[in-house]
């Protein structure tokens, strides 16, 4: 499966930040949005990623004042991202290699979505399911022809 399909089930909705916005309006994002993640934008491109676990560490852990500590203190700037044509097993791969949760999916040069660990299983889940239930059709029809 590739990631073009996964954002057609999922969406492909993108909630994003600035370097210089403050950490508590991006936390206050995530909150809202029920999300652990945001794309960080500086004119349109990617300059970085910020997730609630950056914030945890980065934030709580050296107690910076989250109205004033900008979000470029905090986020990651090495960014791992993907494309639509990235396969489902691609994702896993990088996700494994880099030890993250979280893909930005890049579109002509433009970010468009995030693919999660948590978007994968869930096609995982129902593909597996989807292949079940045509194993038990199949065992249907041969028991109801044989008898």
């Amino acid at each position: 499966m590739l990631v073009s399909e996964i954002l057609r089930i999922k969406g492909n909705t993108l909630y994003t930040t600035t370097p210089e916005g403050a950490v508590m309006d991006a936390v206050k994002v995530m909150a809202d949005n029920d999300i652990g993640f945001l794309v960080v934008l500086d004119r349109n491109a990617i300059v970085g990623v910020l997730s609630e676990r950056d914030c945890a560490r980065r934030l709580v852990l050296e107690r910076k004042p989250p109205e004033t500590t900008p979000v470029s203190d905090l986020m990651v700037r090495e960014v791992v991202s993907v494309g639509p044509a990235h396969t489902f097993a691609d994702c896993l791969k990088l996700m494994h290699q880099h030890g993250i949760r979280h893909l930005p999916v890049i579109d002509r040069e433009k970010p468009v979505a995030v693919v999660s660990i948590r978007d994968l299983l869930g096609e995982a889940v129902a593909h597996h399911a989807r292949i079940i239930a045509e194993l038990e059709r199949e065992r249907l029809t041969i028991f109801t022809s044989t008898a």
